[in-house]
């Protein structure tokens, strides 16, 4: 339990150091900062893995499994891995969503620290029972297994929608409860026009990212579930994924055109993920080639995005 403490505090110290430090002034997160945090994030979550390996080493965490260190330390980046990649999605959305909303970019960073923040909270409640009914119910991977293949041949086959939040279900509720003010107020959520709290454009964006995370998260929970049911290898993976998806976020928001193949690289991580939980007790597949499948698929997609862009381009021309 104080491995758990320790960690969470980890992470609330950092995310009140990010408002209270390092972005106390609202300003426009540039590429290179974007590209040095991301580095930094990067950087933590894997170097994360020794401490996973001198955990389990030293049995100061829960290892019912019997999991080896160094095979924990290669299940921790295996999922973070997964988490990471499947966080790419989400980014086309969240960037729609402040592009809908009309959200500028001084004040985008401000509005995802705090869907972060509840991203953690639902994460952690999502992994919790998910691990949960792993552990007690087996066949329940087999219901993750079905679902993801599910998801990825959807992915495959669903042609390009344009995703319009203001016709969402979430947008017609918010504005049943709260009248809902036409332009951003600065870095307001809620103001008060005429004796009446009325919501802004940055909290109606909030909800809708919030609700549209945890929508993810039920991808990319059992995506890492297939990898190991062990609580804190999943937990830490996750949320030092979602860590880095803000930088992430303004790193690659700009070049969202550039990747659009991405989607096919997705579905077959799903898919290979969905496989492994079906095939569990048949087959043993080892973590380098989970490893192998991850870093094969991403590479693909943006290699595909990249080339067939140019061919078309010469094509044109």
């Amino acid at each position: 339990m104080l491995i758990w403490i320790l960690f969470i505090a980890f992470i609330l110290i950092f995310l009140l150091l990010d408002l209270g430090v390092f972005h106390k002034e609202n300003h426009i997160i540039k590429t290179k900062e974007a590209a040095i945090w991301t580095v930094i994030w990067v950087s933590i979550a894997l170097g994360f893995s020794v401490v996973i390996y001198l955990l389990f080493y030293n049995g100061l965490v829960d290892n019912p499994t019997g999991l080896s260190p160094i095979n924990a330390a290669v299940k921790y980046v295996t999922g973070y891995l997964i988490e990471l990649t499947l966080s790419v999605d989400n980014i086309f959305v969240i960037a729609v969503i402040f592009s809908s909303f009309k959200i500028p970019l001084v004040y985008q960073h401000s509005v995802l620290f705090w869907g972060i923040l509840g991203a953690v909270v639902f994460r952690a409640i999502m992994i919790f029972f998910g691990v949960a009914l792993i552990t007690r119910f087996e066949w329940v991977i087999y219901i993750f297994g079905i679902f993801l293949i599910v998801t990825a041949f959807k992915m495959l086959k669903e042609e390009e929608e344009n995703f319009n939040p203001k016709k969402s279900f979430v947008f017609k509720q918010i504005r049943k409860i709260y009248p809902i003010t036409a332009s951003v107020q600065g870095n307001e959520f809620f103001i008060n026009r005429m004796g009446i709290k009325a919501a802004t454009p940055l909290f109606v964006a909030l909800v809708v990212i919030e609700l549209t995370d945890i929508l993810f998260a039920l991808d990319s929970i059992p995506a890492i579930l297939a990898i190991t049911a062990n609580p804190f290898i999943v937990f830490s993976s996750n949320i030092l994924a979602i860590m880095g998806l803000r930088s992430m976020y303004f790193l690659i928001s700009r070049m969202l055109e550039k990747f659009k193949y991405i989607n096919y690289s997705l579905a077959i991580i799903l898919a290979f993920v969905g496989l492994k939980m079906l095939f569990t007790h048949q087959l043993h597949i080892p973590e380098w080639i989970s490893l192998v499948v991850i870093f094969g698929a991403l590479l693909s997609g943006i290699v595909a995005s990249l080339t067939i862009k140019e061919n078309n381009s010469v094509d044109n021309s």
